[in-house]
């Protein structure tokens, strides 16, 4: 009934405890997951969940935050996303956050890697025919224009893809559905602080809305606080049918639908 469109089932906190998270998302009526890889090292796990479970499918890609790390190649990154079972290619994007603080006082212009790698994985998402998963924070300016550059516009031959977590404004979230992207809600939306994110909630067309937990991140309301699991995105479904004046189930139908629609292969 409800699909997890982005999670991190290989991390520890939820890969000790996925026979008890399995139990309850069936019990949520949470019936497919997508987990996500952020770096190659992590890859080979995150597509043993896939191969292992039929609800589970998996990504191959390098999160713009990780450094120290293998990075991925174009040749790389195809020979993964050709593997049974790998139907996106991220998450990858771009991550200005608190860049002064986190990165020791870089500018912008010294993260010219990190726009780097995300030319890499759009260009294998093209080559390959798979979807993208963007990652975008406080670089949305940059991560839009690259996506044009390198022809992510919607055309014929377009990777497209879902940006995920969104918590950019209006204006951002137009954009992406301009270049023909998804946009995917977390439990972000249920946070007190999330006002106009949840503006957002209610313009973004029905056939382009995503939902996810990124867990173990973000708990929605009302774990917030917790550790987050895929059996808590139907709160994040309930906070979308409360927004947009319709039923969870019918949330739920739709972000399945449209879950389907962009990553092929993954009806159950």
């Amino acid at each position: 009934m409800y699909v997890d469109s982005h999670c991190h089932l290989s991390f520890p906190e939820l890969s000790e405890k996925l026979p008890e998270i399995r139990q309850a998302m069936a019990a949520a009526g949470v019936d497919r997951a997508l987990c996500i890889c952020t770096t190659l090292e992590e890859f080979e796990e995150v597509h043993a969940l896939a191969m292992r479970y039929d609800n589970f499918w998996a990504s191959a890609g390098v999160h713009p935050d990780n450094e120290g790390i293998a990075e991925p190649t174009l040749d790389k990154l195809l020979e993964l996303a050709a593997r049974p079972r790998v139907v996106a290619i991220g998450e990858t994007g771009l991550d200005y956050y608190q860049m002064e603080e986190r990165k020791g006082g870089r500018s912008v212009a010294d993260l010219e890697w990190q726009r780097d790698r995300f030319r890499t994985h759009i260009r294998a998402a093209r080559a390959c025919g798979k979807p993208l998963v963007i990652h975008t924070r406080e670089a949305s300016a940059d991560t839009i224009a690259i996506l044009k550059e390198e022809g992510e516009d919607g055309s014929p031959g377009a990777a497209g893809g879902v940006f995920h977590c969104f918590t950019e404004t209006a204006d951002v979230a137009r954009a992406a559905l301009d270049l023909g992207f998804y946009i995917s809600f977390s439990g972000i939306l249920t946070f007190k602080s999330a006002a106009d994110l949840r503006e957002v909630a209610r313009f973004v067309p029905e056939d382009r809305l995503l939902i996810e937990t990124d867990s173990p991140y973000l708990a929605p309301v009302p774990y917030r606080g917790k550790t987050n699991n895929p059996s808590y995105v139907p709160y994040v479904a309930a906070q979308v049918a409360q927004l947009r004046g319709m039923a969870p189930e019918h949330v739920g139908a739709v972000t399945s639908r449209n879950f389907e629609t962009l990553f092929s292969g993954v009806k159950s």
